[in-house]
């Protein structure tokens, strides 16, 4: 079973919107065995929507519509597919009951702009969408399923879960996809590649994997369509035994986890606790470390000593070691990890020096410099890399390997 997914809306085009529908539609056909072959954005224009339908692939099956079927003139989804499919608009007053008593709860009555979302073409049957007022549509046309979902994304994602996969569940029978992501930091995709070559040309030809970099993280991702589920679990996990061995510390998760959240279980697991210090980072760390629910059970607490100044009045960094050796250095970064450790009485601590850029670098100390320490029990250790020049990609890689150097660390020495 393959499908395609049509984004429709000016705003995606212009940036002015993140299309994260698609995304969680693919995600969900994908995780149910069905193939997602491509996706398309076009504008709200009806020759480039019928366009896009004609465009489909002759091995599609499933086709997904997402947006323009708002109340508003712009939205000229419905009409179209009206026109595409056949039919004509007729009022349905199941659709507009549910408008009426979404309405009720805010204390409003449907205007009249708003009772013609009620009206749906014949030719579809209607997903019924109780958190909104626009209703999905389900088309059929040359033994392809079509559904023409809101822009909205959480009454997208409420008909993908509760209607549509149901749906496909119950009435269509699908293949078999089994996904399995390992999570790598700290080295580039292309070493990556060269340290994987040997085994990547072995692998089964059942098994597809697609490399996934972000800054400063690569996922990989072994994928079996056409073996039965139970085999291909075993296949792939037989593989990714040997992936393991070969690329050690490099691994730190699997699937959806989080650098931040596998370092919180560890945390927890060996019952110690973490405060960072940050200068390039600029509290990005310690957003990270926060966004996990339960985080105030191992972190106490962060200073974001940016300037000089702030180094020496809250980190008790020297002036004589600014001056002597700068604030991107091994002395000042470790000083920094030693006092913020000692000022919140915890059992480890991160800080981070460096020229995130994309000015201020030097011919010693180019910009993407960062000197990052962790301190614990056994002292402290510190390391200087060399990122690049976009400041955003250098503050993304370094808050990264931080939390990914502080996890090597406890294992080592909590094992």
């Amino acid at each position: 079973m393959q499908a395609e997914i049509i984004a429709i809306g000016d705003e995606i085009l212009i940036g002015q919107t993140v299309d994260t529908n698609s995304t969680f539609i693919a995600k969900h056909l994908t995780t149910n065995g069905v193939k997602v072959l491509q996706k398309k954005v076009v504008a709200d224009d009806k020759d480039l929507i019928i366009e896009a339908l004609d465009s489909i692939s002759s091995k599609t099956n499933l086709v997904f519509l997402t947006g323009g079927l708002g109340p508003t003139k712009d939205d000229i989804t419905k009409s179209t597919l009206t026109e595409y499919f056949g039919g004509e608009l007729v009022f349905k007053p199941e659709v507009y009951t549910n408008i009426e008593k979404l309405f009720k709860a805010f204390g409003r009555i449907p205007s009249e702009v708003n009772r013609q979302q009620a009206f749906l073409p014949t030719s579809c049957q209607i997903v019924p969408n109780k958190l909104g007022t626009a209703a999905g549509m389900h088309f059929t046309k040359n033994q392809v399923h079509y559904f023409s979902l809101p822009g909205v994304p959480y009454e997208t994602e409420y008909l993908v879960e509760k209607k549509i996969i149901p749906w496909i569940e119950d009435n269509l029978v699908v293949g078999t996809a089994v996904h399995k992501t390992i999570i790598t930091q700290g080295v580039p995709e292309s070493d990556l590649a060269e340290m994987m070559e040997n085994w990547e040309d072995g692998l089964p030809i059942q098994l597809k994997l697609a490399y996934l970099p972000s800054p400063g993280l690569v996922k990989l991702r072994l994928s079996s369509y056409d073996l039965e589920k139970t085999k291909a679990e075993k296949v792939i996990e037989k593989e990714l035994v040997k992936l393991k061995k070969l690329l050690g510390d490099i691994i730190f998760g699997e699937d959806a986890e989080s650098l931040e959240d596998l370092l919180g279980k560890l945390l927890i697991h060996h019952g110690i606790n973490l405060s960072i210090a940050e200068s390039c980072t600029g509290g990005y760390i310690s957003h990270l470390i926060t966004r996990i629910s339960g985080s105030s059970a191992y972190f106490k607490g962060s200073i974001v000593s940016y300037a000089n100044e702030a180094k020496m009045d809250l980190l008790n960094v020297g002036e004589n070691e600014l001056q002597n050796h700068g604030a991107v250095s091994k002395e000042v970064v470790e000083k920094m990890a030693m006092e913020v450790k000692k000022r919140f009485n915890t059992d480890y601590s991160i800080a981070t020096s460096g020229v995130a850029g994309p000015n201020g670098g030097s011919e010693l100390k180019p910009v993407g410099t960062v000197w990052i320490a962790i301190s614990g029990p056994n002292g402290v250790k510190s390391k200087r890399f060399q990122f690049g020049r976009n400041r955003i990609r250098n503050i993304k890689k370094a808050a990264l390997m931080s939390m990914d150097l502080l996890r090597i660390e406890i294992q080592k020495n909590h094992q």
